[in-house]
């Protein structure tokens, strides 16, 4: 079967049918279902008219001719300058492309094959390919076998139309020239079935994963350097907890004091008078809800699909297996996401429950479609695979609609129907005064550093990401064991960000800390995002606005929905601490 081309040079893949220099198919050839995963990430699968039998060497075959014209040999000819590759797939392996390690100890895969070459600003078009297919017999069932590996050779032949070149080692290679009007193009083809022992079956895809394997002490690199900063800051927490704060109880609760601040004594001050505002309700509540309750949701998909991950479940023979999942979770989440922002809401003395659900449902969701649709124009424009069909964008609408909105507005009545946290200390009826804040309690500067530290903590982690989806298409990311254990560091290192930071706060007599810890939380985002406004310079060579733009913009969609994830932890956690301080203070 045949799937598409793809570049790491571009963020466009076509699919392999679309191009008009590559032999059309007959019309008994069927394409292959999709599911939503592969549709969104542009896969396009048909069946072929290459004639494999099990066993049968096939030392050459003529295929077809295809007659191209200026335009098509432009076309072609752009494509295999922007390092093209195609992938084919034959009992659900995709063709490989075989290396060998520098050491020549080890042989690995990487999936697809090179549509041409490009030398001295001349292109050769591949038409010609040699496939080796490996296979082993099949134990449970005599007689039968097993592909095990799928290789795929391709070769720029110059030969006479509706012929098999004579010869392959030899054979001059077939340039597109571009002055030419038009141009005939013969592709052919050689099959070879090689009997390997050596690869077992349920092993099969371990040679295109091996080129990533020597990476593994790196990964663990970059664990250690995350627990080394996380126990930094457990620790830091752990004077502030056990010692400092604990003290601060102590002493408050032992001194008489009153419901006016007069009445206290004189050495009692920072967070301990701030005990009648704290729990004050925040500017624009209802948004600081509706965002707390899809970063709830944001955080239960993520969380979901990397335990499922990690278990090894998502193989990656299941093409499009990631996206589809991790769209079903987020949908479902949406109970999650309707009952904690309710929760919240009616803390925060609001009524409207229904408004609330239906904002907490269209608001952020609605916002990321919206890109998703607006960003798909210029896919279409570009005749990419990568765009989404109607029909799909039709299925991921309602999914929206149908499925999202109601399950956030029966998690939202669930949540209303259930009493509300009480605050441990009333609130005064007119605000306290807020001194004024040292320049290192600002707001951008906690921002600033608060993102950092988790930045650090996720770096080394993030380059393998980044290189896995921009840059390296044709390798297959599977360290989700690594991400796992990450993305937990991640969340004790913003916890525990969260909790010194609102701490360090409320002793400034700063109480209005319900959007400072979410903004603080959301800090690492910013700095994900600038360091892919770095990767793009400095590591990738995209071509064309087209690739730039989807590049810059899917990374912001990334950076938000990570944002509301870190964002909504970081809230939590300063939301419990807050309450369990104050609960522990004995207030009239």
């Amino acid at each position: 079967m045949v799937n598409k081309v793809s570049s790491d040079s571009t963020q466009l893949p076509y699919a392999y049918y679309d191009l008009k220099f590559v032999c059309p198919p007959s019309p008994d050839v069927k394409r292959v279902g999709l599911n939503l995963g592969e549709i969104l990430r542009g896969d396009r699968i048909a069946g072929s008219d290459y004639n494999i039998v099990m066993g049968r060497d096939i030392e050459c075959e003529h295929l077809c001719d295809v007659e191209v014209d200026a335009a098509g040999i432009e076309r072609s000819t752009a494509l295999i300058r922007n390092s093209y590759v195609v992938e084919w797939i034959l009992d659900n392996l995709p063709g490989a492309t075989s290396y060998v390690s520098m050491d020549k100890t080890r042989q690995y895969y990487a999936a697809g094959f090179k549509l041409g070459s490009y030398e001295n600003d001349v292109a050769y078009i591949n038409n010609h390919v040699t496939m080796i297919i490996r296979y082993r017999p099949d134990g449970n069932n005599p007689g039968k076998n097993l592909i095990v590996a799928f290789e795929v050779y391709p070769k720029s032949v110059r030969t006479t139309p509706g012929q098999c070149p004579k010869k392959l080692d030899n054979a001059k290679a077939l340039a597109l020239d571009p002055a030419q009007a038009t141009m005939t193009i013969p592709y052919s083809y050689s099959v070879y079935f090689k009997e390997d022992l050596d690869i077992e079956y349920s092993d099969r895809w371990d040679l295109y994963f091996l080129n990533s394997s020597d990476s593994n002490n790196i990964h663990w690199l970059a664990i250690i350097n995350s627990l080394v900063i996380a126990s930094f800051l457990t620790a830091v927490v752990a004077i502030i907890m056990l010692r400092t704060l604990s003290r601060d109880i102590q002493s408050y609760n032992q001194e008489g004091h009153g419901e006016d601040d007069k009445e206290l004594p004189e050495d009692i001050g920072g967070w301990k008078l701030v005990h009648g505002d704290v729990f004050r309700p925040p500017v624009h509540k209802g948004v600081l809800a509706s965002l707390i309750g899809t970063g709830v949701q944001m955080f239960v998909m993520a969380f979901s699909i990397l335990f499922i991950a990690a278990l090894g479940l998502l193989s990656p023979s299941y093409r499009g297996g990631f996206l589809s999942i991790a769209l079903f979770l987020f949908a479902f989440a949406g109970v999650f996401s309707g009952y904690f922002s309710s929760q919240l809401y009616k803390s925060f003395k609001g009524e409207k429950w229904l408004k609330n659900a239906l904002r907490t449902s269209m608001l952020v969701p609605g916002i990321l479609l919206g890109c998703v649709v607006v960003l798909n124009f210029f896919s279409w424009s570009q005749s990419s695979s990568s765009a989404i069909p109607f029909g799909t964008l039709l299925v991921l609408i309602s999914m929206w609609l149908f499925l999202l909105v109601p399950l956030v507005v029966v998690g939202g009545w669930l949540g209303f129907m259930r009493p509300a946290i009480e605050s441990p200390t009333r609130i005064k009826q007119i605000p306290r005064q807020i001194p004024p804040t040292p320049w290192y309690m600002k707001l951008k500067f906690a921002i600033f550093i608060g993102g950092l530290i988790p930045f650090a903590a996720i770096l080394i982690e993030l380059l393998f990401i980044l290189k896995s989806v921009w840059q390296d298409k044709t390798g297959y990311y599977y360290m989700y064991g690594f991400l796992g254990l990450t993305f937990c560091i991640l969340m004790v290192t913003v916890v525990e960000i969260s909790i010194v930071t609102t701490y360090f706060q409320l002793c400034a007599e700063d109480y209005n800390w319900w959007w400072r810890s979410f903004l603080v939380g959301t800090g690492s985002a910013f700095w994900i995002f600038g360091y892919s406004i770095w990767y793009y310079f400095a590591k990738l060579d995209l071509s064309g606005f087209v690739s730039g733009l989807l590049f810059f913009s899917y990374s912001l969609i990334g950076c938000v929905v990570y944002g509301l994830s870190t964002g909504t932890v970081s809230f939590l956690a300063a939301y419990f601490f807050v309450h369990r301080i104050y609960l522990a203070v004995k207030t009239d």
